[in-house]
């Protein structure tokens, strides 16, 4: 017969035969293991470049965590413009850009620049010909020094280690009428709320105002 009306047709799996697919890692000690010597080899083959690229000091999101600073994806164009390194240079040079990011405040805008700067100064270029380096690139003298100051018996070139960001919290102590504010932000902000919300009602009450004295003169 033919199916009636708008009736499930059962179809039960009781055999899942589930034990055949579970996953175990037995082996995650030697996958730690495994994973260390590739990094190690991986820092040994690119030496002396660093491995990872520089990021920009941000501030973590939501009102919980912004108190923190962590490291974010890239430098924004602005502050690259800022610390004179082209757009296109600045990934061949391990900085990584964040073509998306944009500054939402000075602080930011002037520590990230800071942070460029500084890392500017340190860097050291190697030469394609060490015979005869082209404007920008450093030496022969300047990159030996710099790989014998970074080999330690062990290939550990990076960035991380070199310009570290920290979370120091520094507090201030003291009495309260010690620290007296120069302006009162809340009544501030209330008072340009409430020009925001009233411009309009001001403007027809200023216009009004001002035909009604024209008028009275004729």
């Amino acid at each position: 017969m033919a199916i009636k009306h708008n009736q499930m047709l059962p179809s039960n799996h009781f055999r899942k035969d589930w034990q055949r697919r579970v996953r175990v890692h037995f082996d995650q000690p030697g996958k730690k293991k495994s994973r260390r010597n590739a990094r190690q080899e991986k820092i040994a083959k690119v030496a002396p470049r660093p491995v990872d690229r520089l990021r920009p000091v941000v501030r973590c999101p939501t009102l919980k965590y912004n108190r923190r600073v962590r490291a974010g994806r890239g430098f924004s164009f602005a502050e690259l413009k800022e610390a004179g390194i082209p757009r296109k240079l600045a990934p061949t040079i391990g900085i990584a850009v964040d073509p998306r990011r944009q500054n939402l405040s000075e602080e930011s805008l002037k520590a990230n620049v800071e942070r460029l700067k500084a890392y500017k100064e340190r860097l050291v270029v190697f030469p394609r010909k060490s015979k005869a380096p082209k404007a920008g690139e450093s030496t022969a003298e300047e990159a030996s020094a710099a790989i014998q100051a970074g080999y330690d018996g062990h290939v550990s070139l990076v960035s991380k280690g070199v310009m570290p960001i920290t979370n120091k919290v520094v507090v201030k102590e003291g009495k309260v009428a010690d620290f007296q504010s120069e302006e009162k932000a809340y009544r501030k902000l209330r008072d340009m709320r409430s020009e925001a919300r009233l411009v309009g009602k001001r403007e027809k009450r200023a216009k009004a105002k001002a035909d009604e004295a024209e008028a009275s003169k004729k």
